[in-house]
């Protein structure tokens, strides 16, 4: 009977209700979506490299040599020559080296040529190495192995040809149309953005800009974009990585990926806060703007609560009546808000991934949201206390015969 009494009042004035509604469903969805996304996004990045002592490119700025290399985020700015790889790689300190060449693409998603060691060495999440889900890693020079997304997306089964296109960009004009792949591997979903990748060996890749002709022997790059390096000793990290950055055969970077990682986030936690500080002002104008049009309708529902005190309602039932609105209003927005959330991230997730590597999930029922969500509901309690008590005063007024 409350409720029921509750939904015909909200009903009566469904104008200024819908108004209401919709600023407080915006200000929520805004609030849940900036902090899904910072969460998702911290989660992704963590996840996508793992066990990997140094990363070695041309010399540049921390961020930007892990972005471009391992989240494919940006354009490199310069290569190494493969001296340089082959130098760091004979020191006696290092275990393993994978290298990592760009410059390719195929329909929008990245190629990368690397060797066997990429898929014996490169590590994801909790020390999960690459496995594939059907097939095998290149035996031959023009095999190409596709990362899970990319298989999905296309379409692409073993043994389908794929044609590669010169530069990073989503259309080419320059497509290397007399050297066909043949996929020979389908890569298990990591998801990092190895899923958005095609893997062919550095051979191959010499092989269709140098033509036709040259023995696959001979077939040696002349630079690389970046290296993944692995010590014997962790202890030895630091030694190595002032060796390199001082190296004076060639101007090289060597950068610890975790601090390279916290660099970012610290560069991103005055965006973050600022963010989170206009979400905040909005759901709060939303819930003043709800309390002012609460109390602005107190006026014309006068003769309503002259009737619900001759039913035998007293100044505090109403009290709770008007409580009861302003948690209505606000429980249909979270609902309508989290639903539009989850339909906007189901659409953009992949777009997201193509472009910048983050893999969002469309699951929001997580600790965080549900802080949040705890948040906007006590919120909506003390700031329906002022209509209600308003309400109150009024209803105490009102003499019963």
């Amino acid at each position: 009977m409350f409720f029921k009494i509750a939904i015909q009042s909200l009903k009566s004035r469904r104008g200024s209700v819908i108004l209401t509604l919709l600023a407080m469903t915006i200000s929520i969805f805004v609030l849940l979506g900036v902090e899904h996304i910072r969460h998702q996004a911290r989660d992704s990045f963590k996840s996508t490299i793992s066990q990997v002592d140094l990363l070695v490119g041309a010399k540049t700025g921390n961020i930007n040599l892990l972005l471009y290399s391992i989240f494919r985020v940006g354009t490199p700015t310069s290569n190494i020559s493969w001296k340089s790889y082959n130098r760091i790689a004979d020191n006696p300190d290092v275990a393993w080296t994978v290298p990592i060449s760009l410059g390719d693409s195929h329909k929008g998603f990245k190629v990368i040529g690397t060797t066997q060691d990429y898929f014996d060495f490169y590590q994801y999440g909790q020390k999960q190495h690459l496995k594939l889900s059907d097939g095998k890693p290149f035996d031959h020079l023009y095999d190409v192995v596709l990362g899970a997304s990319v298989a999905s997306q296309l379409g692409y089964k073993l043994g389908d040809k794929v044609i590669l296109t010169h530069g990073l960009a989503e259309t080419s004009f320059t497509k290397h149309k007399n050297n066909p792949f043949t996929v020979s591997g389908i890569l298990e979903p990591t998801g990092t953005p190895v899923d958005q990748a095609l893997h062919v060996s550095l051979q191959a890749l010499e092989a269709i800009h140098q033509g036709h002709g040259i023995s696959p022997d001979k077939l040696e790059p002349s630079s690389i974009t970046a290296m993944l390096v692995g010590l014997k000793s962790r202890i030895k990290i630091f030694g190595l990585q002032r060796d390199i950055n001082e190296d004076t055969y060639e101007p090289l970077a060597a950068v610890l990926p975790g601090v390279a990682l916290s660099e970012l986030w610290q560069m991103m936690s005055q965006v973050e806060s600022v963010l989170r500080l206009i979400s905040g002002l909005i759901l709060f104008s939303s819930l003043l703007g709800m309390a002012a049009m609460m109390l602005s309708s107190l006026r014309e529902r006068r003769h309503e609560l002259k009737i619900l005190r001759m039913l035998g309602a007293s100044p505090f039932m109403i009290f709770r009546l008007i409580q009861l609105e302003s948690l209505l209003i606000t429980l249909l927005a979270m609902a309508i808000a989290a639903g539009a959330l989850v339909g906007v991230l189901a659409l953009l997730s992949s777009s997201l991934t193509a472009e910048y590597g983050l893999h969002l999930t469309s699951q929001i029922l997580t600790l965080q949201s549900g802080v949040i969500l705890g948040v906007i509901f006590v919120s909506t309690l003390i700031v329906g206390c002022i209509p209600a008590f308003s309400a109150y005063k009024s209803a105490a007024q009102i003499k019963v015969s």
